[in-house]
């Protein structure tokens, strides 16, 4: 049964966009998995789950997402963490309004956008 962009987006592209940007914040702000966890507002073994893509094992390769999830991290950053929520509805927008589930959906992956 296929799922809906919604749906996969909770199970997949959350996870992914999580680890997008805990990774953006350890490798770009120099943060502990710990710290990067902190100002995610989720455990320092989700953090290391996704680190070790146990957690969100899709990779990105699309660089406008890129670009968007680096724009969110640094927002993050600037916040102390206060617009998490924010943020991460703003990337699963952004991913659905410019149909790009091709990179996060292996369902979807050979659908056109």
């Amino acid at each position: 049964m296929r799922r809906t962009p919604c749906e996969y987006m909770l199970w997949n592209g959350i996870p992914t966009i999580r680890k997008e940007l805990a990774e953006t914040m350890i490798k770009q702000y120099g943060l502990s998995q710990r710290q990067a966890a902190e100002k995610l507002g989720i455990t320092p073994s989700a953090v290391c789950q996704y680190l070790s893509k146990k957690r969100g094992k899709a990779d990105i390769f699309d660089e406008t997402i890129i670009q968007e999830i680096t724009i969110s991290a640094e927002r993050i950053m600037k916040n102390d963490g206060a617009d998490v929520i924010i943020e991460t509805c703003r990337i699963c927008r952004f991913v659905q309004k410019n149909k790009h589930f091709s990179y996060l959906c292996e369902e979807h992956k050979n659908e056109k956008d």
